[in-house]
Formats: C-alpha cells, structure tokens, sequence
C-alpha cells in the first residue's frame, strides 16, 4: 500500500507541472474514470455474482463470478457448493484488500490519462 501512496505521489507532481489548461483538461477527464474505493467494497460484499469485477471494467473476470454463481444455483444439490465455496475462498480476500486495488486502478487512470494529455500536446 505503501508503494501505492508513493506512485500517486509521483503522478501527483507531474500533474501540478501541467500547464493551467491542460491540468483542467486533466482534473475532468480523471473526474470521469477514477473509481471510488468505497462503492468497489459495497459491491464486493456481493462477491459471488461479480459486481465489484464488473465496476472496474474486468468484464471476464465478472462473467466468470455471474456464472460460477448461476451454476452454483443450479447444481446446488449435485455439489455446485463447490462452486460457492471456490469463488468465496477466491474473493474473499479482495474484499480486505479492496482499498489497495483501487488505488491500484486509480493510478493506473492517473498515468493512462496523463499520458493521453501530454502525448496530444505539439
């Protein structure tokens, strides 16, 4: 987590270089795609259907949880508990961890998007 706070402590400090305009352009931009820590963790107390995958655009990921989920349902009596006990063992942990992997995410939006701005300037 540390090592997080530090990238965004860099990625803050070329922001603050930014000429006025394109920081503005930076700020609104970022506005739009940074995730919030808190609404990832809500999601993820519903960890077997995949919602908090889905929030971060990890679409495959999602559709793995929705569906290990959905045959978990419909097998339930022929062992798909198996598959309720596989998912929880599997993302369970994110759900403590759920702080770092957005920062994670969100540093990566940080240098995705100034990287996007400053490679547009002549």
């Amino acid at each position: 987590m540390e090592q997080l706070k530090l990238e965004e402590d860099e990625l803050r400090k070329e922001i603050a270089a930014l000429p006025t305009e394109l920081k503005k352009l930076y700020f609104r931009t970022e506005e739009q795609r940074i995730k919030d820590p808190d609404t990832y963790a809500v999601l993820n107390y519903f960890f077997l259907a995949g919602l908090h995958h889905f929030y971060l655009g990890k679409n495959l990921f999602g559709a793995l949880n929705l569906l290990a989920m959905l045959l978990g349902i419909i097998f339930f009596e022929f062992g798909g508990w198996v598959l309720f006990i596989l998912v929880i063992v599997i993302e369970l942990p994110q759900l403590f961890r759920s702080q770092s992997i957005v920062q994670k995410y969100n540093n990566g939006v940080m240098r995705n998007t100034l990287s996007e701005l400053t490679s547009e300037q002549p």
